[in-house]
C-alpha cells in the first residue's frame, strides 16, 4: 500500500531523512585533528579563510568529545596573522567578485583598503550577473517559443485531420490563439531583454576599463 496511506510510515520516513541530515553535516575538525592540533596554525587558518571570531566556538564543540580543550590565546594569535593575508585589498576584490558577502572580519587598520576593494569587486559582480541573467531569461523564452510554435503546428494537423470531430477542431483554433498571442508577447519581451543586454554589457565594459589594478 502507498506510504502516503500510512502516518507512521511517514513519520518513520521523516525520521530517516532527518538522521542522513544529521550524519551528513560535517564538524569544524576531525578526532584526528583534535588530539594533533596546533591551535595556533588553527587559528591561522581560520584567518586566511576570513572566518569570523566565533569559528572557535566550533572547534571546541568538535574537540570536546575527545577531550581535547582549546587554547584560546594560541588560536587568536593565528588567526590574527591569516587575517593580515586574507584583509589584503586584491583579497577583498576577489571575494566581492565572487558574489561573497562583505565579512567585516578586518583589524580596524586593514577594513578600509579591504572594503574598498571589496565593493569595487562586488560592483563588477552585480554587472555580470545582470548581462548573464539577461542571456537565461533570453534563453527561457525561446525555449517557451520553440514550444509554442510546436504546439501551433500541432493543432493546425488537428484541424485539418479526418479523425478531428468539430469540437476538436474548435478547441484546436481557441487554443492556437492563445498561444499565437503568447507568442507575440514573448518576442516581444525578448527585443526588449535583448536591448537591455547590449546596456548591461556596454555598462560592464565601461566599468572594466574604469578599474586600476588592485594589489
Amino acid at each position: 500500500m502507498p506510504i502516503a496511506h500510512h502516518p507512521i510510515s511517514r513519520q518513520l520516513l521523516g525520521a530517516g531523512i532527518a538522521l542522513i541530515l544529521v550524519l551528513s553535516g560535517c564538524s569544524s575538525m576531525s578526532k584526528n585533528e583534535c588530539l594533533t592540533v596546533d591551535w595556533r596554525t588553527v587559528g591561522y587558518e581560520d584567518g586566511v579563510d576570513g572566518y569570523p571570531a566565533d569559528r572557535i566556538a566550533e572547534h571546541r564543540k568538535a574537540c570536546a568529545k575527545y577531550g581535547v580543550s582549546t587554547d584560546l590565546a594560541l588560536y587568536q594569535q593565528g588567526r590574527e596573522q591569516g587575517l593580515q593575508e586574507y584583509c589584503k585589498p586584491a583579497n577583498g576584490y576577489r571575494v566581492g567578485v565572487r558574489g561573497a558577502s562583505y565579512p567585516s572580519v578586518c583589524p580596524a587598520p586593514l577594513e578600509p583598503a579591504f572594503a574598498a576593494a571589496f565593493d569595487s569587486g562586488h560592483q563588477l559582480y552585480v554587472l555580470e550577473s545582470r548581462v548573464s541573467n539577461a542571456d537565461a531569461q533570453i534563453d527561457y523564452r525561446r525555449r517557451e517559443i520553440n514550444q509554442i510554435e510546436h504546439g501551433i503546428a500541432a493543432n493546425a494537423t488537428q484541424m485539418v485531420s479526418n479523425d478531428s470531430t468539430p469540437k476538436d477542431r474548435a478547441d484546436a483554433l481557441v487554443d492556437t490563439a492563445q498561444m499565437a498571442e503568447r507568442l507575440g508577447r514573448l518576442k516581444g519581451e525578448i527585443r526588449q531583454l535583448e536591448e537591455d543586454k547590449v546596456r548591461y554589457e556596454r555598462d560592464l565594459e565601461s566599468y572594466r576599463a574604469s578599474q586600476a589594478p588592485i594589489t
